[in-house]
């Protein structure tokens, strides 16, 4: 897709980022937000994809997985401790016989057991566990979201 946009648009979309297809993620970010989403999806970039879900506690606290919060409200699936994604199915399993479970979990939790055991039956997919980086501040504050370091602007002249 090619977007055409004014000279003086381009230049405000570098000052938030200087990949300007970031930049403009960066600005749809939170009107993402605001679109309704599944309890769980999957969110496909290229030929992979990660599971997305609305944060929960139960999921947290049954399993031992970590939710990385998103930007849009959703957070994605990640493992503190070693866990192979055939432990996790079998725990999300036995936590959907729970009786008492909330159906906002158990909706969540049914739609990630569908997408492993579909995934684990196809010919076509192969699951893969993967770690991802977490920056964790260590301060009770919010860090602030950013696409890179913190810069500081220069005058016309150069200098900071």
């Amino acid at each position: 897709m090619t977007l055409t946009l004014p000279e003086h648009v381009i230049e405000a979309l570098a000052g938030i980022d200087p990949d300007l297809s970031r930049a403009v993620v960066r600005l749809a970010q939170p009107e993402l937000a605001k679109a309704p989403h599944a309890s769980a999806e999957l969110a496909a970039f290229g030929r992979q994809a990660v599971i997305l879900v609305h944060p929960s506690r139960t999921l947290e606290q049954r399993t031992g997985v970590v939710l990385i919060p998103l930007p849009d409200g959703r957070a994605l699936i990640s493992f503190d401790e070693p866990k192979t994604i055939a432990e996790l199915e079998l725990q999300l399993q036995d936590i959907l016989e729970d009786r008492q479970l909330l159906d906002s979990d158990r909706q969540t939790l049914e739609q990630i057991s569908a997408f492993l055991r579909d995934a684990r039956r196809s010919s076509a997919v192969t699951l893969k566990r993967r770690n991802i980086i977490v920056l964790e501040n260590a301060h009770k504050a919010r860090p602030r979201a950013s696409a890179g370091p913190i810069r500081k602007k220069r005058n016309r002249k150069g200098s900071a």
